[in-house]
């Protein structure tokens, strides 16, 4: 046991009720959308303030307990798995809109805050936060893992929207790193520091959030291509004409089959693309115009444009439940997800041998993504009784990840280390993970901030 009595009885001293051992709350908290093997911490503690949070940490500093923060548990490496037992710390009660600075466009919130409710706070400001990986995670568990998602292309990722943060460390000590400036020259990035290390360098506790304008004008559009090669050779075309795409998604014709037969979704069954614009009603028009030259002389067809929110949200509601529609298709199924990213020149090449040894793995695999920023995601779905699909599949993964180094990519775009790329870290990063290493231990030298996660 590392959640000791004595740690208990300080951590219920501390939080009361807001402590538990309870068999439900452990359950709830033990696993994820990843495909890992449930793993219940021995607590769960939540927090409601900076100050709560730094005494739990100093707690578990003195009684050297591993400590593993919690926010939606939508992660997809495992991040939020006690795979060392201890404390589940849930931020689900930090949940609060702090503060909106219209003007400077910026807000601070808690680390529990899901995107979509943050989002439902601003709407009536004319603002937005931008960052949309798809699921209502929560704002602090998309800076641990430095998500980004189907609006990259225009906007950035969680690095590019962070500007600063309230961090309490492995001893309980508080640090604030950045602010609402939009740029300092002063000392070590910190923030970057923290956004992305997937919690095992502290635990958030606040954010400083970039938002941005609601623009005046939406348009969405879809439309099938013959080839692979043309979705991406289209992309590339459109990126290097300066056309402002928002956002722009493929998926597969493996992928389309699957959403028309599990949501209606009425599309043909060939790669397709998934673009949207933003702007003003004569700059979105525009817009439309170009890229809808650019796809037809690239063998586009059949294209459906919405412009009236309803429709929007319908085309993307289709993209966004293309992972759990894939999962229904094969009830009782589970999915290693593949995050490879690549320069967009190389994007065709890797997502057509990829297909290759999908075809040669035997597995159904569906593939999707972001292809305005190179990252695609292959949906390996297996039986998790079967050792030989498990496998077959984690082969598979491991040939998509060499390929995107040797492509000059990386092994995740969005998804995160976690235990699930933990092996793959050296191949990318060389001797930059005795760096990474080293900033561990001299942050966490007792290694009780989310450990066996992230850095070999």
């Amino acid at each position: 046991m590392r959640v000791t009595p004595e740690l208990a009885a300080d951590l219920a001293a501390l939080l009361g009720d807001r402590f538990t051992t309870a068999p439900a709350e452990l359950v709830a908290h033990e696993g994820s959308e990843s495909h890992f093997d449930p793993t219940p911490p021995e607590a769960v503690a939540y927090p409601i303030s900076t100050e709560e949070t730094a005494a739990i940490m100093a707690a578990c500093h003195r009684h050297r307990c591993p400590v593993v923060a919690w926010g939606a548990g939508t992660s997809l490496e495992a991040q939020a798995l006690a795979v060392k037992g201890g404390l589940c710390v849930d931020f689900a009660r930090m949940n609060a809109v702090i503060e909106v600075n219209a003007a400077d466009m910026d807000a601070r919130v808690g680390p529990g805050l899901t995107r979509e409710a943050l989002n439902d706070y601003l709407r009536d400001q004319g603002l937005f936060f931008p960052v949309d990986p798809g699921a209502n995670a929560s704002l602090g568990g998309m800076a641990s893992t430095r998500a980004s998602g189907t609006t990259t292309v225009r906007y950035g990722t969680m690095a590019d929207n962070v500007l600063g943060l309230t961090v309490v460390l492995a001893d309980g000590r508080v640090i604030r790193t950045g602010g609402r400036a939009r740029k300092s020259a002063t000392g070590y990035d910190l923030t970057h520091l923290f956004v992305g290390a997937e919690g095992t360098l502290g635990l958030m506790t606040e954010l400083t959030l970039r938002l941005h304008g609601l623009p005046q004008s939406i348009a969405t559009a879809v439309c099938a291509f013959d080839t692979m090669t043309g979705c991406v050779d289209t992309v590339i075309e459109t990126v290097q004409s300066g056309i402002p795409m928002a956002r722009i998604e493929f998926v597969d014709a493996v992928t389309a089959a699957i959403v028309n037969r599990m949501d209606g979704a009425g599309l043909t069954e060939a790669p397709h693309l998934l673009v949207e614009f933003h702007g003003s009603d004569a700059a979105v028009a525009e817009d439309i115009a170009t890229f809808g030259d650019i796809a037809r002389a690239h063998g586009a067809s059949q294209f459906d444009w919405a412009s009236r929110t309803e429709d929007r949200n319908r085309l993307w509601r289709i993209r966004h439940r293309a992972y759990w529609s894939c999962l229904a298709s094969r009830p009782g199924a589970r999915a290693i997800v593949t995050d490879a990213c690549v320069p967009i020149s190389r994007l065709a090449e890797a997502v057509a041998e990829t297909q290759a040894d999908i075809s040669a793995s035997g597995l159904v695999a569906p593939i999707l993504g972001h292809v305005g920023d190179g990252n695609f995601h292959a949906i390996l779905m297996i039986d998790p009784a079967s050792a030989s699909e498990r496998a077959v599949a984690a082969g598979l993964a491991k040939r998509i990840s060499d390929r995107a180094l040797a492509l000059g990519g990386t092994i995740s775009g969005e998804h995160g280390v976690g235990l699930g790329k933990i092996g793959m870290m050296r191949a990318e990063h060389g001797e930059a993970v005795a760096v990474m290493r080293a900033i561990k231990e001299a942050l966490d030298p007792l290694d009780l901030l989310n450990p066996g996660k992230t850095i070999p």
